[in-house]
């Protein structure tokens, strides 16, 4: 382990075994390196808490001088809830700093490389940037737009369908499968789900791994339909907030509330308006969003542009029948060059099951 690549997909890696606890905050690894040997380590914990530089170097302390600092995304130059890193690097006397991604943070956006340049300091830019810029997806959407990242998911048959004829839906994929949705839960800052899916299955849309954490739990709702004795109502497990649409029962309204549950209207008249949901996530700071709805959610996602990313557990089974139904319903579209086209496309077998993943951006 000697070369620019090799310290920084240490540093990578670092950063990767945060995913799901740094929210809104992104994944940041560092490593510091003294006369080809590694002084310092570090990664970004949870928000508030100290950046990954500054955990290498406490870590590094005297050593770090004159010496090469590895990070994944570009030092911070602003004050937010820490102090600003480029800083902490000039004062700390490395003699290079070598990144892998730009921040696209506005208050940051190559502020930090120019704090360290005006210092003296080597900068070297883009060296595995791709794979760092990949890994912060959520972060490089919701920095920018100030909505979350949003990813599809469901689980299928081979023909596409998410349940029988009869509404039969238990269970379509595997054990493993489904465990690695529950990891899907525990990294997504938020839930999101139709009322009918909780009159169905009286889902608790929680996290069902050891140590796992629960998202926030969104409802789309426009009449207020949901069941008073539901589990999201009632079980305490995660917070639970309903979107409901201009025309909702506002002593409905007032019962849910008493019980804890947030209710939020919307400008739909008859229909929950999707961007007003995001909207409201984004300025409560939910980066990311995990959408587990039928298929006219889904198709109003993907119908409205709001989507971005698809993961799709696809079983070796086929159900058939006109009549069952599909993971995106809506209208769709008339002709074949019409279809939205996905990209960057990857697959792997979780037990006996296909993931699919795939971004509509």
């Amino acid at each position: 382990m000697n070369t620019h690549e090799d310290f920084m997909r240490l540093a990578l890696n670092n950063a990767k075994m945060t995913k799901g606890q740094t929210t809104p905050n992104p994944m940041v690894g560092s490593v510091i390196v003294k006369d080809g040997r590694i002084v310092g380590i570090g990664a970004h914990l949870k928000p508030g808490e100290p950046h990954a530089e500054i955990h290498a170097l406490r870590m590094a302390g005297e050593q770090a001088r004159g010496g090469t600092i590895y990070v994944t995304l570009e030092p911070c130059s602003h004050h937010g809830r820490t102090g600003p890193c480029a800083e902490a690097i000039v004062e700390a006397g490395l003699s290079k700093v070598v990144i892998a991604a730009m921040d696209p943070n506005p208050l940051v956006s190559g502020r930090g490389v120019r704090i360290l340049e005006e210092a003296g300091i080597e900068v070297i830019r883009g060296v595995l940037a791709e794979e760092s810029e990949a890994m912060n997806e959520v972060f490089n959407k919701f920095i920018v737009t100030k909505r979350p990242f949003v990813t599809l998911k469901a689980a299928v048959t081979m023909d596409g369908k998410i349940a029988t004829r009869t509404a039969s839906s238990k269970w379509i994929t595997s054990e493993q499968a489904r465990e690695d949705v529950h990891q899907l839960r525990h990294e997504a800052g938020a839930i999101l789900t139709g009322v009918q899916t909780i009159i169905h299955d009286d889902s608790q849309l929680t996290t069902r791994l050891p140590g796992g954490r629960n998202p926030l739990r969104i409802i789309l709702d426009s009449k207020l339909r949901i069941p008073m004795e539901s589990r999201v109502v009632n079980d305490g497990e995660a917070p639970t907030w309903i979107f409901t649409a201009a025309s909702y029962d506002e002593g409905k309204r007032r019962e849910l509330e008493r019980l804890g549950v947030r209710v939020i209207p919307t400008q739909g008249a008859e229909r929950v308006q999707l961007e007003q949901v995001l909207d409201e996530l984004g300025a409560n700071e939910i980066s990311s969003l995990l959408v587990e709805g039928g298929g006219e959610i889904n198709a109003s996602f993907v119908e409205q542009r709001l989507a971005d990313k698809l993961v799709l557990y696809m079983a070796p089974k086929l159900v058939g029948g006109q009549y069952a139904p599909t993971f995106v319903e809506g209208t769709g579209a008339a002709k074949m060059d019409e279809a939205l086209r996905l990209n960057r496309m990857t697959a792997e077998m979780v037990g006996p099951d296909l993931k699919i993943q795939a971004y509509f951006r």
